[in-house]
Order: structure tokens, then sequence, then C-alpha cells
């Protein structure tokens, strides 16, 4: 028998506060990985995957956080992590992210957080995992997916 790789963890957050708390947990467990690690951050148009990503980032003690949505890649690197919060829904063209060195954001120890993946296919890098978030008013369904044996650990740990 084998075992799956893939965990779907369907959480239900009701506030920004709570989807903030969420991101945290994700950092946490990202927190030591020596790898370089893919989250894809999946979702309708101001349905909150930068409000996720921001909590994730603010984890490893980052204050100014901008939406990569003009610049298309926003980094953030101190003496323990190099996170890339990239932003493809400007994107005319995935080859658009090989002129900005996508490449460059897979080394050992960087970690990529992926708005609108989908924009990017066939130049980013596939996700360790995927979040899907769903929703209206306040109340967001967040769906996470694991892709490897990677974000399966990941996955398992924010569960805890």
């Amino acid at each position: 028998m084998r075992l799956s790789l893939f965990i779907i963890l369907e959480l239900v957050v009701n506030n920004l506060n709570e989807t903030r708390t969420l991101a945290g947990r994700l950092a946490h467990c990202c927190s030591s990985l020596q790898s370089t690690f893919v989250i894809y951050l999946i979702g309708e148009l101001g349905i909150g995957k930068t409000a996720l990503a921001q909590g994730f980032i603010e984890y490893f003690g980052f204050e100014r956080i901008k939406s990569p949505t003009y610049s298309l890649v926003e980094s953030y690197q101190n003496e323990v992590i190099n996170i890339h919060h990239m932003d493809c829904y400007r994107l005319n063209d995935p080859q658009e992210l090989e002129y900005i060195g996508i490449r460059d954001y897979l080394l050992l120890g960087h970690l990529q957080l992926i708005e609108w993946p989908e924009l990017g296919k066939g130049a980013i890098a596939k996700a360790d995992i995927s979040i899907t978030l769903s929703g209206d008013g306040n109340q967001r369904k967040i769906n996470i997916k694991s892709h490897t044996e990677e974000g399966k650990e990941v996955t398992k740990c924010a569960t805890t």
C-alpha cells in the first residue's frame, strides 16, 4: 500500500486576525526548512491572498510589507530567511518572469509565496503547498493542499 503525499486541510477563518494567525502558524512550520519551498496563493481578487502573505512575512520580523502587484516581486531577507512574494496578476506573458531572474529565487533556503500562479504557469516552480481562499464577507474558507513531502510536513505541522 502506498501512502499519498497529498494532505488537504480545510479551515474556516472568520476575520483578518484569524487569517494572520493561520499565516503565522504556516510561517512557523516553514521556519526550519533548508530547501527551496513554494507556496501558491489561489483565489479571486480581494479574497485575502495578500493579507495571508503579509501575515506570513510578518512572522519573520518584517514590518513594511508591500503588495507586489506592480513590482511583480517583493523580497524580504534577514539572517533567518529569504522570502520572495510574487504576484503574477499583471503578467502579460509568463516569460516576463525570466526577465526578472525567476530562477534566482529558487536557491536553497529561499521561500516563494506566489499569488495568481496560474498566470505564471510554465515559468514558476511547482508548488510544495497550494492555499486556496474563497468565501464572502469576513468569513473565508481556506484549503491547504500539499504536493510534496516537505509540503506534507508543513501542512501537518500547521494543524498542531
